[in-house]
């Protein structure tokens, strides 16, 4: 598996989305990797599945309405993570496709999909595996927002951030904190 080739075969090399999600992309492989191998010492953790999925984590970017990101599909931005799944599973690749749905944010259940009328399918999508929890926390720190000018984020903006989206939020955070980062 060669995610940048995969990357290149939908995000022309040299386009503002290509360049923003291979940078994007790096920073969170780099973080989940380091994430990665000091877990290794103490459990199993499929080392190379990290850098791979974290690569390819937004790779769904393509089909959203995100022009500043040099996208210009006609989903909401939020949909980015189903989107992915669906085409690591068209693919060949569903285990990377996982990554991308369950991602977002510390992850969303179907209740609050529900409940907050999100643009997404109505199902659980909660980082399962250790792996996929890597990459979610790993990706909480990096915005693809140029403008932020590839700054990582403190722990406490990453809390304050997701504080926004309920009290149950930072708490994940703050495990995944403590046993992955700190």
């Amino acid at each position: 598996m060669n995610p940048i080739a995969l990357i290149e075969r939908y995000y022309p090399p040299g386009s503002l989305a290509h360049r923003i999600l291979l940078r994007h992309s790096g920073r969170v492989a780099a973080k989940a990797l380091a994430a990665a191998r000091s877990l290794s010492r103490r459990q199993p953790v499929d080392v190379e599945f990290v850098r791979e999925a974290a690569l390819l984590h937004d790779i769904g970017i393509l089909f959203t309405n995100a022009p500043d990101l040099g996208c210009h599909g006609e989903l909401p931005y939020l949909a980015h993570g189903y989107k992915g799944r669906e085409l690591l599973e068209q693919q060949g690749f569903p285990r990377h496709g996982l990554v991308c749905e369950r991602h977002i944010g510390v992850g969303l259940t179907a209740a609050e999909i529900s409940t907050n009328n999100l643009p997404l399918p109505i199902r659980d999508m909660l980082p399962v595996s250790v792996e996929e929890q890597i990459i979610t926390y790993a990706d909480l720190f990096f915005s693809k927002n140029p403008k932020e000018n590839d700054q990582e984020r403190t722990s406490e903006q990453v809390r304050e951030t997701l504080a926004r989206f309920g009290p149950d939020k930072p708490a994940v955070f703050d495990a995944w904190h403590a046993r992955f980062g700190g």
